[in-house]
């Protein structure tokens, strides 16, 4: 099969399109047939190895990368319940204390059954691949660190990025009343489609003042996946004790806030009761994961180069897409 591997840690040149054999299912593995991977700024940290670090992960090479995707099953293993060929899956392949990995930046990637899910109905399955890491951390960040309740009202700073899309379509599915702060005309727009009750540009536009007239008593909650001078701005219209969260607190600098308000930094931690009630969620009505971009399996560089620069919504590799120039 094809795919995009790695020998040892580094930058982009570190990153070879070539042919490798099709994964074999563990006796608790599925394996997929990949047609949609998403890519984040993690995938840029495992590339890096700086996530091997952390970790304190013992790399075995090649390391064939990609942390989230979708597709169907083609083979299942022999302790695996629950699942069958044919069915169409998304799922992570993201553990802290694997040696290698048959990652979703390929024609098939090989998943732990317990880190598969059924793909949301309503989705498409290209969209299903960029899903579960950015919808389950925004869940996450929501329901139980926010804990989130009816009516209130909640900012997300960063609304048009990967997480905070999704963020503002499953808040308002809790019942919240939500203004969203996005980058750029396209970025406000594609919020207010997606829910957003105001939205505002965060570079050119009149933030304090619509965030003002939107709460005038101030905000109750915020999600904030930008942190910097903007994000600390917006936060001096929160209400005293409002609560904030930021999400990958391990690899994010926290955002600045009053004192009067609750700054709750936390991480993902992708379970099985967390990504069921992501499901119910998204099939509640009309969701969309935003694929501001695509590339082909052997443009993984460049989409690692879009994932740091401005684009809505999420990036995803297509790798069934036609490719060229594989070894």
């Amino acid at each position: 099969m094809r795919a995009t591997a790695i020998d040892r840690f580094g930058g982009p040149e570190v990153l070879s399109f070539r042919r490798i054999p099709v994964p074999e299912p563990a006796p608790d593995q599925v394996v997929v047939r990949v047609d949609s991977a998403g890519v984040g700024t993690w995938d840029i940290a495992e590339r890096e190895g700086r996530l091997a670090k952390m970790f304190g992960i013992q790399a075995r090479f090649p390391w064939t990368l990609g942390s989230e995707g979708a597709g169907e099953i083609t083979a299942v293993g022999d302790r695996v319940s629950g699942l069958r060929s044919g069915d169409v899956v998304y799922g992570t392949i993201w553990s802290t204390t694997a040696t290698t990995k048959a990652g979703f930046y390929a024609e098939y990637a090989a998943v732990d059954a317990n880190h598969t899910w059924p793909k949301p109905s309503n989705v498409t399955t290209e969209q299903a691949g960029a899903l579960l890491i950015d919808g389950a951390t925004a869940l996450r960040g929501l329901v139980d660190t926010l804990k989130l309740e009816q009516d209130e009202k909640l900012m997300v700073f960063g609304a048009s990025g990967g997480l905070g899309h999704l963020a503002v379509q499953l808040s308002r599915r809790l019942g919240a009343r939500v203004f969203a702060v996005a980058s750029g005309e396209d970025g406000v727009a594609l919020a207010l489609r997606l829910g957003a009750e105001e939205a505002v540009d965060g570079r050119a536009g009149d933030v304090l003042g619509s965030a003002h007239r939107f709460a005038q008593y101030g905000f109750d909650a915020a999600l904030v996946t930008v942190a910097g001078e903007a994000s600390e701005r917006a936060l001096t219209t929160m209400r005293e004790g409002g609560r904030v969260a930021y999400p990958w607190v391990n690899q994010r600098p926290p955002p600045k806030g009053p004192t009067t308000v609750r700054l709750l930094g936390y991480n993902g931690n992708i379970d099985r009761p967390l990504v069921s009630k992501l499901n119910g969620l998204v099939e509640a009505g009309a969701f969309e994961v935003h694929l501001g971009m695509t590339f082909k399996l052997d443009q993984l560089g460049d989409a690692y180069q879009a994932v740091t620069s401005h684009h809505l919504g999420r990036i995803a590799v297509l790798p069934h897409a036609e490719s060229v120039g594989v070894r």
